[in-house]
């Protein structure tokens, strides 16, 4: 079995575009049905203040000391990209937050074999349909979506639990080089920064699935 580790922040929308070109690199891969996908936490914005969600553009306004027009050239770079993988962000509907909260929720979701499902939903949620995902309403009904038992989720947001999964997520990705989200290891023989094409997703699980096999014994 391949493991990939994928490390994402869940409102980012290149982690996003990264998860939709890896599942169809897996898809076409000859070994598919072979490759484990782990998500992994990555803040793409730790230190932004929790429970302060605000409009995305008026949020990134204050932060670069840019217009309007600026932000939102820079962010709309990704929806061309986007589209082609069937991806329509709504990012003037989407609100900046601190993703903690949420990551812990995806790291109960990952013990509960959902992780794939969660990232999946909360990206869904914060980057098309708006959602704030500082909230802890918002979270539980997300999570009853994916399949996780309402008490229990309750319970996980009203302490710190998977807190410390979240941050060790942190900090394994530093050791590992990573600088930013999306970033993706395979098997930890081979990585990949950035929202690559699905060819060069296809083409890296070929090459880690080559390193893997064993040797031919010839006679």
């Amino acid at each position: 079995m391949m493991r990939v580790e994928v490390w994402s922040d869940v409102g980012c929308p290149w982690c996003y575009l990264g998860k939709r070109r890896l599942d169809k690199a897996i898809g076409q891969f000859e070994h598919g049905d072979d490759v484990e996908v782990v998500w992994r936490s990555f803040q793409l914005a730790p230190n932004y203040p929790r429970d302060a969600a605000r409009p995305l553009y008026e949020a990134l306004m204050d932060q670069m000391g840019g217009t309007l027009d600026e932000v939102r050239s820079m962010v709309e770079r990704v929806n061309v990209p986007a589209a082609t993988e069937g991806l329509k962000y709504d990012f003037e509907s989407a609100y900046m937050c601190n993703t903690f909260d949420a990551h812990r929720i995806a790291q109960f979701a990952g013990e509960r074999g959902l992780g794939g499902r969660a990232h999946e939903r909360l990206l869904h949620a914060l980057l098309v349909d708006g959602e704030v995902l500082d909230d802890t309403e918002t979270l539980v009904r997300l999570a009853v979506e994916i399949g996780l038992p309402e008490e229990e989720t309750r319970q996980v947001l009203a302490g710190d639990d998977y807190g410390d999964a979240v941050r060790q997520d942190a900090r394994e990705a530093r050791q590992l080089g990573a600088g930013g989200a999306p970033f993706f290891v395979f098997d930890r023989t081979l990585g990949v920064s950035g929202a690559e094409s699905v060819d060069t997703f296809l083409g890296v699980l070929r090459e880690a699935h080559e390193r893997s096999a064993p040797p031919q014994v010839t006679a």
